[in-house]
C-alpha cells in the first residue's frame, strides 16, 4: 500500500500510537490500515467411502488436485462459504457440514477452515475452476499431484482419523517451506 484510500496522501509503515506493531498509517488524516489474515474455507465431500476432489483449471497450481476450497466472502458464514466453494468448483451440493480442521498458515497470512461433509447426491461436473472432478478412495488419491501442502495434510489426517473413527476438531500450523533445501 502506497497511498491513503481516504485522502490520497502517501502512507508510512510505522507503529501507530497505542499499537504494538507496524501498520500502514496516513500522517495527514491519521487513518490506520489494518491487514488481517484471509480465511479460506473448504470441504472434504464424501460419497460411499470416497472423497470428491478436483483438478485445478486455474492458477495457482493448475493441473494439480485439491479439495474444493476458496476464499470466504463478506456476508457468508464459514459453512456457507465452504458449501459455495464446493458448488463452484465441483457443481456438487454438500450436506451435513461438520467443522473438522483449522490450519494457521501465518507466513502467507491465511487460515484454512475445513469441514467434513457428505454429497447430497453423486452429481458433480467440471467447472471453470476445475478441469476434472472425481471421487477417490484412499488408494486412488493422486498423492504426488496434490496442489497445496495444506490439502495434503488435510487428506492425511482425514484418512488417519477415518481408520479410528475419531474426527475431533483439530488445529494445526503449516510452517513456511524450508528455502535452504533441507
Amino acid at each position: 500500500m502506497k497511498y491513503c484510500s481516504h485522502c490520497g496522501n502517501r502512507v508510512e509503515w510505522i507503529v501507530p500510537t497505542g499499537d504494538d506493531r507496524p501498520r500502514h498509517v496516513c500522517r495527514r488524516c491519521e487513518t490506520v490500515f489494518y491487514k488481517n489474515p484471509v480465511m479460506v474455507v473448504g470441504c472434504i465431500p464424501v460419497w460411499d467411502d470416497k472423497i470428491l476432489m478436483c483438478r485445478r483449471a486455474i492458477e495457482p497450481q493448475r493441473g494439480l488436485w485439491t479439495l474444493p476450497a476458496g476464499f470466504l466472502e463478506i456476508g457468508e458464514t464459514v459453512a456457507e462459504g465452504a458449501a459455495r466453494e464446493t458448488r463452484e468448483e465441483t457443481g456438487a451440493a454438500v450436506i451435513d457440514l461438520r467443522p473438522y480442521l483449522l490450519f494457521d498458515i501465518v507466513h502467507i497470512q491465511q487460515m484454512y477452515f475445513m469441514f467434513r461433509s457428505r454429497l447430497q447426491k453423486p452429481d458433480f461436473n467440471t467447472t471453470r475452476e476445475s478441469a476434472e472432478v472425481k471421487l477417490f478412495s484412499q488408494e486412488e488419491v493422486p498423492w504426488g499431484e496434490i496442489a497445496f501442502r495444506v490439502i495434503d495434510k488435510t487428506l492425511q489426517l482425514y484418512f488417519k482419523n477415518k481408520r479410528t473413527g475419531q474426527f475431533d476438531f483439530q488445529i494445526y500450523r503449516i510452517e513456511a517451506p524450508d528455502t535452504q533445501g533441507r
